[in-house]
């Protein structure tokens, strides 16, 4: 893809435009390694989606707004992350998974919650109350004030998002 975006513009961007994007994301997450990252993953992203600004002077706002959602990302992942390994601390020593173990679990998790967050809300919220309050499909509906009809087609896209993670 980067072949059919203007190299020149990009590599004008970069260099107009990088050291204020580290600083700028060094002030939202505390630090310049993290905030390295990002900006280079704002640049990874950019080329891999193709889309440039239209002028030049657009550069910051664009790239500002494509690293907000990594930052989201990022931050969302650690969320995950975080939550993940205190459930963890709950394991036994033989019970614990090995590490690539928790790679993958991990890794996973944050597939399911990226497919989960793209779903309508309120096939997210029936979702999450079935497999987290324990509700019955006739609970949900009478808590969200949904029909029975409705729920089931909720479940059903929340299986649809959850399996297509997993295949």
């Amino acid at each position: 893809m980067a072949d059919s975006i203007a190299p020149d513009f990009i590599s004008t961007m970069y260099r107009h435009n990088h050291s204020w994007l580290v600083g700028w994301l060094r002030g939202k997450l505390g630090n310049a390694f993290d905030a390295a990252d990002v900006a280079q993953d704002t640049y990874v992203r950019v080329i891999d989606t193709g889309r440039l600004p239209e002028y030049e002077q657009q550069s910051r706002a664009y790239l500002a707004r494509i690293a907000k959602h990594l930052v989201v990302d990022l931050q969302r992942r650690r969320r995950l992350e975080y939550a993940y390994l205190e459930a963890l601390l709950h394991f036994s020593a033989d019970q614990m998974p090995s590490a690539e173990e928790r790679a993958i679990a991990l890794q996973t998790l944050c597939l399911l919650d990226a497919a989960l967050d793209r779903l309508p809300q309120r096939a997210r919220e029936a979702f999450l109350l079935s497999q987290f309050d324990g509700l019955t499909y006739q609970a949900i509906a009478e808590r969200m004030g949904a029909s029975l009809g409705s729920v089931r087609k909720y479940m059903f896209q929340a299986a649809q998002a959850c399996f297509a993670v997993m295949v």
